[in-house]
């Protein structure tokens, strides 16, 4: 079997700000073409672990080693969305593009291979027609597929997703799930935080619950039988739907 491509090594790391660790002794890896999905409470250190795979934080203690595509910025980043941005009044193409952005050694126009790249992202999300509409005018679910694709023009081997269902009803949400499958079916992985545990553990590869000061990461069939069985312990009984 061909040995798959590490993006994410984390070994015996710490994570937090101003040298003060969150959480410690963290071991973490994402292989090319992974889905992994980051669950947990608020405060945990899942924005931290964001922060640090897109290289903005550094560990405080242990090592974080990032493929050097990702160094350069070759990561997809789809953040939790701001009222203020919701309301950006630019078209969706130009939304799009401003993916290529943040790629390195680029002049000060958009190239012609970059406007078709971003033409195919459209077209592959089942959004080209809205190419020349107003971003701040679309639904929810429509802005969503418009920040995909702008993640796509960023990323070459993996997309980083907080929270991207918030806000969007049932069907927005299920056809977003939908483009996601698809992408990682690709060979695109998948890093999404969410609290869709449902969702996480009948899509994910593999689960990371972020607690207080501790953490488990494995497969989603592990995730299941470990939180059932603490659920059972504690008398609860925890619902995964048809997961």
């Amino acid at each position: 079997m061909e040995k798959k491509k590490c993006l994410v090594h984390c070994r015996d790391a710490g994570l937090g700000y101003d040298n003060k660790a969150i959480i410690e002794h963290f071991n973490f890896q994402v292989f090319e073409g992974d889905y992994v999905c980051v669950a947990g409470e608020n405060g945990s250190g899942k924005s931290t672990l964001v922060k640090t795979l897109l290289g903005l934080v550094k560990p405080v203690n242990g090592e974080v080693e990032l493929s050097s595509e990702i160094r350069s910025g070759a990561v997809g980043y789809l953040p939790q969305q701001t009222q203020v941005q919701r309301q950006f009044p630019a078209s969706v193409m130009e939304v799009v593009m401003s993916g290529f952005l943040n790629k390195p050694h680029r002049g000060a126009f958009y190239r012609r291979e970059e406007k078709k790249a971003a033409w195919g992202f459209l077209k592959k999300l089942k959004i080209e027609d809205l190419a020349k509409e107003c971003y701040g005018l679309l639904s929810g679910g429509q802005q969503q597929r418009v920040l995909l694709a702008r993640a796509l023009c960023a990323a070459k081997e993996i997309l980083v997703l907080d929270e991207p269902v918030t806000g969007l009803d049932p069907m927005a949400a299920s056809a977003l799930y939908d483009n996601l499958r698809g992408l990682n079916r690709e060979g695109m992985a998948i890093v999404m935080v969410t609290h869709d545990i449902q969702n996480a553990v009948s899509e994910a590869d593999y689960i990371l619950h972020m607690g207080e000061g501790e953490y488990f990461y494995g497969t989603a069939e592990e995730y299941k039988e470990k939180f059932i069985r603490d659920a059972g312990r504690k008398g609860k009984k925890h619902d995964f739907g048809d997961a």
